[in-house]
C-alpha cells in the first residue's frame, strides 16, 4: 500500500505508454474510439485491482477494506468517463475536446488519483505508515518528483506533436515579466504567514495530529537539513509539480480541480489543517498561473519551500510581514496600471491565454 520512492517513481510512470499512445493517435478518424479504450482499460484495471485485493489470497500484508472499495468506486466513477455524452456535458464546464484521447485520458487519470489518494488517507493512518518508510535523500526526492514533469511533457505532446519551444509555450514556461515575479515572491510571503496561522490553529485545536504531523516530516525530511538537502526540497517540488498541476493540468482541468488533486497528493500531511492550507495555496498557485505564466508559479512554490524550511521569529518574522506587502503592493499597483496602459511590447505583455482545445 504505502511505497518507497522508487516504487512510488514506477507507479507514477505506470500511466507513461497511455499517454504517449493519446498524443500518437490525435488527428485520426479513430481517435474518438481509441479515447474510449484507454479511458476504459484505464478504468477497468482500477476497479480490478481493488476488486483482486479485496477477493484475493489472504498471504502477506493486505489494505484495509475500505481502500480496496475505494479503488473499485473509482474505478467505476472513472469508467462513466468512457461515454462520450458525459464527455460531452463536462465539456461545457471545463476546455476539453470529448473526442481527444488526451484531454479524456487526464479526465480518467484525474479521477483516479483523487479517489486512490483520498482511500488512502480516508481508510488508512497514511502518518504512521509514512514513519515506517526509510528517510528520503535527494536521490530518492528526485525519483519521488521527476515523474510528475515526464508526465507533463508527455502529456503536451513533446517531440510527438510539439517541439521542445512548443511545449514549454503549451506548459507556461516562459519568460516572465518584472511583476510576473514581485507577484510571485510575495506570493510565497503570504503563503508562509498563512503557514504559520495554519500552525497555529493545528496547535490550538488538533496538538495529537499536529505532533504526528511534524513527527513524519522530521522522520520523512530529516536527512535532507543540509543546504544540498534544503536546495532539492526547494527546487525539485517547486518544478516538478508546477510544471504538471499548474502547467500541464490546469489549462484542461480547471482551476478547482486541479488545486483538489494537489492538496490530495500530499497524504504525508494526513487528515489536517495543513491539507486545507495545502488546498488554499493551490488556488493561490493557479490564480498566478491563470493571471501570469508556469514559470511565476515555480518561483513561487520554490520562495515558499526555502521559507518553509527555516526557522523565523522576532524582528525577522516582522521583515518578512513588511517584505511579504511592499511586494503584493508593488505587484497590485503594476497589474493596476496594465489594466489602464495595457503594454505593446517585450515582456510586459498581457499573459498568453490558456491554450485553445486541440
Amino acid at each position: 500500500m504505502f511505497l518507497d520512492a522508487a516504487e512510488q517513481a514506477v507507479t507514477l510512470l505506470t500511466p507513461l505508454p497511455l499517454v504517449i499512445t493519446a498524443n500518437a493517435v490525435i488527428g485520426r478518424r479513430w481517435a474518438p474510439h481509441v479515447a474510449a479504450i484507454l479511458a476504459g482499460f484505464t478504468a477497468g484495471a482500477t476497479f480490478l485491482l481493488g476488486a483482486f485485493e479485496l477477493t484475493g489470497p489472504s498471504s502477506g500484508p493486505r489494505n484495509p477494506a475500505g481502500v480496496d472499495i475505494g479503488y473499485m468506486v473509482t474505478g467505476l466513477v472513472a469508467a462513466t468517463l468512457v461515454s462520450k455524452p458525459v464527455r460531452e456535458r463536462l465539456s461545457r464546464y471545463l476546455p476539453i475536446d470529448p473526442d481527444n484521447p488526451v484531454h479524456s485520458l487526464a479526465l480518467v487519470l484525474a479521477v483516479i488519483l483523487f479517489g486512490t489518494q483520498v482511500s488512502a488517507v480516508v481508510f488508512t493512518d497514511v502518518l504512521a505508515a509514512d514513519l515506517k518508510i526509510p528517510p528520503l535523500n535527494i536521490g530518492d526526492l528526485l525519483a519521488q518528483e521527476a515523474p510528475f514533469a515526464v508526465i507533463a511533457f508527455a502529456g503536451v505532446g513533446l517531440y510527438i506533436r510539439r517541439s521542445f519551444a512548443a511545449s514549454a509555450d503549451r506548459l507556461g514556461l516562459v519568460a516572465p515579466a518584472w511583476w510576473h515575479i514581485t507577484l510571485a515572491l510575495g506570493a510565497a510571503g503570504a503563503f508562509w504567514v498563512m503557514g504559520e496561522v495554519s500552525l497555529w490553529l493545528s496547535q490550538m485545536y488538533t496538538p495529537d495530529i499536529t505532533t504526528k504531523v511534524q513527527n513524519t516530516s522530521d522522520h520523512l525530511f530529516g536527512a535532507l537539513g543540509g543546504p544540498a538537502g534544503i536546495a532539492a526540497l526547494a527546487l525539485l517540488p517547486g518544478f516538478c509539480e508546477e510544471v504538471l498541476f499548474r502547467g500541464a493540468l490546469q489549462p484542461r482541468l480547471g482551476l478547482l480541480a486541479t488545486s483538489l488533486l494537489f492538496a490530495a497528493i500530499h497524504t504525508e500531511y494526513g487528515l489536517s489543517f495543513d491539507v486545507a492550507t495545502i488546498f488554499l495555496i493551490a488556488i493561490g498557485l493557479g490564480l498566478i498561473r491563470r493571471y501570469a505564466n508556469t514559470t511565476a508559479t515555480i518561483t513561487c512554490h520554490v520562495a515558499y519551500n526555502l521559507l518553509a524550511s527555516f526557522t523565523i521569529v522576532g524582528p525577522f518574522q516582522l521583515g518578512g510581514y513588511a517584505v511579504t506587502a511592499a511586494l503584493l503592493g508593488v505587484s497590485a499597483y503594476a497589474m493596476w496600471r496594465r489594466r489602464l496602459v495595457p503594454p505593446t511590447s517585450g515582456a510586459d505583455e498581457a499573459p498568453a491565454a490558456e491554450e485553445p482545445v486541440r
